[in-house]
């Protein structure tokens, strides 16, 4: 019993382990490479076509030219080239069997024959193919030069220890994965070491060292604090809490599975969010193709309405003779065209100050992110993992802030219009704080902000339900934007009138100066300039709440100072009775 427990306990660790995946292949020597020969062979355009579309990562087109300039050329060194971009193409459209077959037809006199075995090494890996996969791996092996990399080593070292793991050749295993943590250590490759570490872990169970083992899964535990991934921090948490399950240690085991149930929430919630916000982009964009089309329709039937309005003076100039009756038809027809033209000043006006903001607010935003891609591309170059991190966490947040710009512009743009639905009913406050505060939790746990919900649930309020949750989306976008890590944001009421309910949303971050905090709060139509420029903003938000509040029949107010954080009073009706 207690062997066929241990061997549980070995298949659940064995589970929890990844593979690394297969590496980029699109370095900048071989693309460099790829560009001479399209110049050196410039009549070969199916070629050339080829190149692009690999480069695009087009698989469908890739294999299309790939196979017509294979049909038609007598160039060994092009074909081989063509079945490379081959045998990437099946890989990206998950066909490994075809894939193997392409890069098998490349003759070993392939300038890049080691991709070609890398490749082959990686496919039969993970196809169970140990031993035929350890062959490519030791042929690439032998080009290992510290001084001279022209490819990622860690990532053949670590793969021919896996090799020997399912071969159960367990000395030289262990060699090579301590090898690979020595090189992804040097190139600070978090993620693939916390895999590499928990492969240490499973490889020393095998050897039945199992001090060894607990010490590896633990440091990759460790490791996983370092990183953003929550899938790779429950599967150390889950690892952990295994293990010490194993040792009866069930307090700590207990703990560590709080942290699973923890980390696996937060990956749902993650999922949650970008499905949302996937189908309110093509909502969105839907609506507004449909606004599109209305407004040309409207155009079209005012343009007939004017075009009948002009032919029937043109009539009643012929038909009536009459001075005095041609005078009276003549002031009601300009009574008319004033009238519409009113109506087309409004909407052209609407239609100017829309643009205007668009132009305006969105332009330091694409900006940002032009800028950002920028030392993107860099970081890529260098293999900076570090900056390419914290850059990716600045593009993810200068289009979160886009996408909630963008929204804000609709919004604003149907209540300008008069064109949402509006229809004031009675609800439970609490309710409606805690539903939109779910979709923000994992931007609080990024920034490491503590939520807190204390609002009466019998209070009860009048007001629209869907321009309520904007209203609460804006303030708590704005309270996670403008606080600090580790800092705190508290929703609660405040009975201090018998006919409205006071909503305070408080936080403990930026604040802002008195003269921010009055132009604010002034009835205009005009946006503010934000004092902070490292925070993306535009303040279409605090004028769209403002707007809402008004038109739910409520009250507006802002408590504040630099440096002690920012209270948000929105003053609802409550229910009568």
């Amino acid at each position: 019993m207690i062997k066929l427990n241990f061997l549980i306990f070995f298949i659940s660790l064995l589970l929890s382990v990844k593979i690394y995946p297969q590496q980029k292949v699109t370095d900048n020597l071989f693309q460099a490479e790829i560009l001479k020969k399209t110049q050196e062979f410039k009549k070969e355009t199916q070629f050339k076509k080829a190149h692009l579309f690999y480069l695009e990562q087009e698989w469908d087109s890739t294999l299309v030219y790939t196979m017509k300039q294979i049909s038609t050329t007598n160039y060994k060194e092009l074909i081989d080239y063509c079945h490379f971009f081959r045998g990437h193409s099946f890989i990206g459209k998950k066909l490994s069997n075809k894939a193997l077959n392409e890069f098998k037809s490349i003759s070993p006199t392939f300038k890049f024959y080691h991709k070609v075995n890398i490749n082959l090494g990686d496919i039969l890996l993970k196809q169970g193919e140990f031993s035929k996969a350890l062959k490519h791996y030791q042929e690439v092996e032998s080009l290992i030069i510290d001084n001279k990399p022209v490819f990622k080593k860690s990532h053949v070292i670590h793969n021919l220890g896996m090799c020997y793991t399912n071969l159960k050749q367990y000395n030289k295993a262990e060699r090579y994965l301590l090898k690979s943590e020595r090189l992804l250590e040097r190139e600070r490759d978090t993620v693939s070491l916390i895999g590499n570490t928990m492969d240490l872990a499973i490889l020393s169970y095998g050897m039945s060292k199992k001090k060894h083992a607990e010490a590896y899964f633990k440091k990759a535990y460790d490791l996983s604090k370092k990183i953003k991934d929550f899938d790779t921090k429950r599967r150390t948490a889950l690892n952990m809490s295994i293990v010490e399950e194993y040792n009866k240690n069930f307090s700590e085991a207990l703990k560590y599975r709080k942290e699973v149930g923890k980390w696996k929430d937060s990956l749902n919630d993650q999922n949650k969010v970008w499905e949302v916000a996937e189908l309110e982009k093509k909502f969105a964009v839907k609506q507004k193709q449909k606004e599109v089309t209305v407004l040309e329709a409207e155009n079209k039937l005012k343009a007939a309405e004017i075009n009948k309005l002009l032919y029937s003076a043109i009539s009643l100039l012929v038909l009536l003779a009459a001075g005095g009756y041609f005078y009276r038809e003549k002031i009601k027809t300009n009574k008319i065209i004033i009238a519409q033209k009113a109506t087309l000043d409004e909407l052209n006006a609407t239609k100017d100050k829309l643009f205007s903001i668009v132009s305006h607010d969105l332009r330091s935003s694409v900006n940002a992110l032009k800028t950002s891609n920028t030392k993107l591309q860099e970081s890529l170059e260098t293999k900076n993992f570090t900056e390419l991190d914290t850059q990716l966490n600045t593009n993810s947040a200068i289009t979160n802030g886009a996408y909630n710009l963008l929204d804000n512009l609709l919004n604003w743009a149907l209540l300008q219009t008069q064109q949402g639905y509006f229809e004031i009913t009675s609800m439970r406050l609490f309710f409606i704080v805690e539903h939109v505060a779910y979709n923000y939790k994992p931007l609080l746990l990024d920034k490491n902000i503590s939520f807190e919900n204390t609002i009466v649930k019998k209070e009860f309020i009048d007001a629209d339900q869907e321009s309520l949750k904007i209203i609460l989306r804006n303030l708590l976008d704005n309270a996670i934007k403008f606080s600090t890590e580790n800092g705190s944001i508290k929703v609660y009421s405040r009975n201090t009138n018998d006919n409205y309910c006071e909503l305070v949303i408080e936080d403990t971050g930026l604040g802002m100066s008195e003269n921010t905090r009055l132009e604010l709060l002034k009835d205009t139509a005009l946006l503010s300039k934000k004092e902070n420029e490292d925070i993306i903003g535009t303040g279409l938000g605090v004028q769209l709440v403002k707007q809402m509040i008004q038109k739910n029949k409520g009250k507006f107010n802002i408590e504040s100072e630099l440096g002690k954080g920012t209270k948000m009073i929105v003053s609802l009706p409550k229910t009568a009775g």
